[in-house]
């Protein structure tokens, strides 16, 4: 009978990455036919899994939703403070549907859910360079000079390096289509902010072959 990791078994049914899977055995929360489970341990289709107390089925259809996310909305499951969740927007039967990367309460636009967790893994780790494009409005024109530095050398911030393609969207210098592959927390907003500009719009129209396609603002669709 076929056989297949523990950790990656997790990953898929339960939408963590291996390495959240492989934390979850070492912390003993995963039984395997009731024993606590073991790092490395692998398992076939009579084998019963728990997970945090709860059966995890074998056979588990996955689900993936591009939502176009409106402003003024966090990507967590739980509010923060008044502000409300994107998942107040999604029906019941999507509640446990996972985030794949994230876009703060001031962005809009594309994001990705799923319960498979090799997707986004595959969606949100450097090594797969998912290319992500935003429109982005700013607070004034971009002088050539901060343009070419952004675009050609990378502006120093504090967890490395931002290197951003970048592309006109109009006539003028406030309005710009950013593309990047990298996912680190509000980088863009961050490379802009370093040389003294201030991002008032930040909306996300395509991560890797999804794009947003005219999805109205707080409206999804499941995809393949």
């Amino acid at each position: 009978m076929e056989q297949f990791r523990l950790n990656k078994f997790l990953a898929e049914r339960v939408g963590i990455s291996r390495r959240e899977a492989d934390n979850a055995i070492s912390a003993g929360k995963v039984l395997v036919d009731g024993k606590p489970a073991v790092l490395g341990a692998r398992i076939d289709k009579n084998t019963k899994v728990c997970y945090n107390g709860s059966i995890i089925p074998f056979d588990m259809g996955y689900t993936y939703l591009a939502m176009n996310k409106p402003v003024g909305y966090v990507c967590s499951k739980k509010r923060q403070g008044d502000t409300p969740t994107i998942y107040e927007l999604l029906p019941k039967k999507y509640q446990e549907l996972k985030t794949v990367g994230r876009l703060d309460k001031d962005s809009s636009g594309l994001i990705l859910l799923t319960n498979d967790g090799d997707f986004s893994y595959q969606h949100t780790h450097p090594k797969f360079v998912k290319e992500k494009q935003y429109e982005v409005e700013l607070n004034r024109d971009l002088e050539p000079l901060h343009q070419q530095m952004i675009s050609d050398y990378g502006v120093e911030l504090t967890d490395g390096v931002s290197k951003l393609g970048l592309a006109h969207l109009d006539d003028g210098r406030r309005r710009w289509l950013v593309t990047m592959s990298e996912g680190r927390n509000r980088q863009i907003r961050r490379t802009f902010s370093a040389l003294g500009y201030t991002v008032k719009k930040l909306h996300r129209i395509q991560f890797g072959k999804y794009r947003l396609d005219g999805l109205a603002p707080g409206k999804f669709v499941e995809i393949d």
